[in-house]
């Protein structure tokens, strides 16, 4: 019998196995005392196919694109925000397992927690129905994203430090100014300054939590 979350997939599992591994958080399998069985390696797996499906997309959909532009594109598109907000649009957080007491702590809601379940789940899809059921996935999943890009997008890091430039201002610095959460899912608050103005971000990685930082700054500083 298809779950909902298989139809929201678009595939029927043959080998249901792996969209359980794929819908497992590590911290669901801790007070077990193991990590086999948890959605890493499908993740490692989803990760490649991401890029795979999105480069052969962007290719074909920007025929007149050099690497350089098509490369920002591809950064974009497989970042950690717009992975969660896929996630989200799926109704992934709703089918996560985790831990009880992770489920209190707000887990599901975490950007870095969708979007590694995301690739877990893209890594099942590929395991069990191979590249042309992943690809089909990424190109409904991700059609919104895709198709509201016009000109190739600068990350935000880069589009700040531009701006700070033009204006003969410092370039902006970026601190740590707090951590949280398990050891096995920490969670980094950065703040970045531009003069007077400032930003903060916060995500799963010291990376990701910069641009979150960087979008926000210029959030404050368009005008």
């Amino acid at each position: 019998m298809t779950t909902p979350f298989e139809e929201l997939l678009g595939h029927d599992f043959q080998r249901p196995e792996l969209l359980r591994e794929a819908l497992t958080h590590r911290s669901a399998l801790l007070g077990h005392g193991r990590r086999k069985g948890s959605n890493e390696r499908l993740e490692f797996v989803g990760d490649r196919v991401l890029g795979l499906a999105m480069a052969e997309w962007l290719a074909e959909r920007f025929p007149h694109e050099q690497e350089g532009d098509l490369g920002r594109r591809l950064a974009y598109l497989v970042s950690q925000p717009v992975l969660a907000r896929v996630a989200d649009a799926v109704g992934l957080g709703a089918a996560l397992s985790v831990a009880p007491g992770e489920a209190k702590a707000g887990v599901k809601l975490r950007a870095t927690v969708l979007a590694d379940a995301l690739e877990a789940a893209l890594g099942a899809l590929y395991l069990d129905g191979g590249l042309a059921v992943a690809r089909a996935f990424v190109r409904r999943a991700w059609c919104d994203a895709m198709t509201v890009q016009v000109d190739p997008p600068k990350d935000a890091k880069t589009t700040l430090q531009e701006w700070a430039q033009k204006r003969g201002k410092e370039l902006p610095e970026y601190v740590v100014t707090n951590r949280f959460g398990p050891p096995h899912a920490p969670e980094f608050v950065v703040t970045v300054s531009v003069g007077e103005a400032c930003g903060t971000g916060t995500a799963g990685s010291k990376r990701a939590a910069e641009q979150l930082a960087a979008e926000a700054l210029l959030r404050d500083i368009a005008p």
